[in-house]
C-alpha cells in the first residue's frame, strides 16, 4: 500500500475485490425510536444535521485528502461540497482520490494516512471494521440506495416469492446481498440455504436474469436505474422502505489520528460534507450537474431522478448515529455476518465517534 495513493483530483487507487423474530422485535422497537428522534441536531429541509455553527479552520487552509468511489452517486456530495464551495466555507482544500479496491485497503490508507476522510456504505464497512482499523464513522450521510429487481415474468413480486430462486450481484460479500439477506430473514425466509446467490458484473446481471441464470437482481445506481428502464424490470424491496427508510445507508469515514489532534478539523469537514448532502437533497437537478462527469454515459436527468429516489434527507449524527449503527450491527448477527456473542452496544461504541456534543 505504500505506493497505491499519489493524491490528485481523478488519482484512482485500484485493488483486488477481495433469529428472525429477534430481529423483527428490535426492529420495531427501533422504528417507534426514530419517529421521536432529532437526528442528533434537527435536519430541516436543506439544512444539514447536526450544530448551525461549526467554525473554519484558522490559519492557511487546511489541506484534505478525500477517498471516493466516482461510480458511486450516492456519495455525489463529495464532489457538490467541493464545486458549492462547502469546503472552501471551512476553510478546506480538498484533494480527491477514485478509490476502486477493496474495503480494508480503504481503512488500511485512512488508517495510515493516506487518506483523511471518505464516504462508503455502512454494510460494506462495519464488518472490516472489526479488524481494529484506526479509523472513525462520524456521521450517516444519507439512507436508502440499494434495490433488489426482478422481471415481471418471473411473477416474483414479494421477498417470499424468492424461497428457492437464485439472485444476482455483484458481489458477494457486498452491501446488497448482507441487506437483503437481513430482509429475506425479516420475512421467514433464510438467505442462506432458501436463496442460492451468484455473482455477475453490473452490466451482465440484467443479462443473466433474461437467460434465467438468476430470478432477481440486485445493485446500486448509476446500474440499477437505467436497468430497470431499459429491461422493464419492477423492484422487489429496496432500503426506502419500512424502518430502513430511516437508517442512514451510507457513512463519513475520517482517520483517528485526524480526530485526536486536529478534533475542529475533523468536525469542519464532516459538516461540510453534510451540508453538501442536504443542499443535494433540495437541488437535485443541479447537483445531477456537477455529477454528470463522473458518469457520461448518463444524462443529467436521470441522474436527476436517481438522486430524488435516494434519501437524501435522512441525515444523523452523534448518539443516534451510534443506534442506527447498533441496529445493522444486531441484523448482521442475525445472518452471521457477525457473531452471535458481540456486545453491538460496545461495537458500535468503539467504531464510530461524537465530534459535535
Amino acid at each position: 500500500m505504500s505506493n497505491a495513493f499519489h493524491p490528485s483530483r481523478r488519482t484512482v487507487l485500484t485493488g483486488s475485490l477481495a433469529s428472525a423474530s429477534t430481529l423483527s422485535m428490535h426492529g420495531r422497537a427501533f422504528a417507534q425510536a426514530m419517529d421521536h428522534m432529532d437526528m442528533g441536531g434537527a435536519q430541516t429541509q436543506c439544512q444539514a444535521a447536526g450544530p448551525a455553527i461549526v467554525e473554519p479552520v484558522p490559519g492557511p487552509p487546511r489541506n484534505l485528502t478525500i477517498a471516493w468511489n466516482e461510480a458511486s452517486i450516492c456519495t455525489a456530495a463529495v464532489p457538490v461540497a467541493q464545486e458549492k464551495g462547502f469546503f472552501k466555507k471551512y476553510n478546506l482544500n480538498i484533494d480527491y482520490v477514485n478509490f476502486a479496491g477493496a474495503t480494508d485497503q480503504l481503512l488500511e490508507a485512512l488508517s495510515t494516512g493516506k487518506a483523511d476522510g471518505a464516504p462508503g456504505m455502512a454494510l460494506r464497512w462495519l464488518k472490516p471494521l472489526q479488524q481494529g482499523f484506526d479509523v472513525k464513522l462520524v456521521a450517516g450521510l444519507h439512507a436508502g440506495c440499494m434495490y433488489l429487481m426482478t422481471a415481471p415474468s418471473t411473477g416474483i413480486k414479494t421477498l417470499a416469492d424468492l424461497k428457492g430462486k437464485t439472485v444476482g450481484v455483484t458481489d458477494i460479500g457486498g452491501p446488497d446481498r448482507n441487506f437483503f439477506s437481513i430482509r429475506l430473514k425479516e420475512a421467514g425466509i433464510d438467505p442462506e440455504t432458501d436463496v442460492q446467490w451468484r455473482q455477475f458484473p453490473a452490466d451482465l446481471l440484467p443479462l443473466a436474469l433474461q437467460r434465467g441464470d438468476v430470478q432477481a437482481i440486485s445493485d446500486a445506481d448509476p446500474f440499477s436505474y437505467p436497468q430497470r428502464r431499459q429491461f422493464g424490470l419492477i423492484d422487489v424491496d429496496n432500503n426506502m422502505k419500512d424502518e430502513w427508510a430511516h437508517l442512514t445507508c451510507c457513512v463519513i469515514g475520517l482517520r483517528g489520528s485526524l480526530i485526536r489532534n486536529e478534533p475542529k478539523v475533523a468536525a469542519a469537514v464532516t459538516r461540510a460534507i453534510m451540508e453538501a448532502g442536504a443542499w443535494l437533497a433540495c437541488n437535485p437537478e443541479e447537483a445531477a450537474t456537477i455529477f454528470q462527469p463522473y458518469a457520461p454515459k448518463a444524462n443529467i436527468k436521470d441522474l436527476a431522478a436517481m438522486l430524488q429516489m435516494q434519501g437524501h434527507h435522512h441525515q444523523t449524527l452523534t448518539s443516534n448515529f451510534r443506534q442506527e449503527i447498533v441496529r445493522y450491527a444486531e441484523a448482521l448477527k442475525q445472518i452471521g455476518v457477525f457473531r452471535p456473542s458481540l456486545n453491538t452496544e460496545r461495537y458500535a461504541e468503539r467504531v464510530t465517534q461524537d465530534l459535535f456534543s
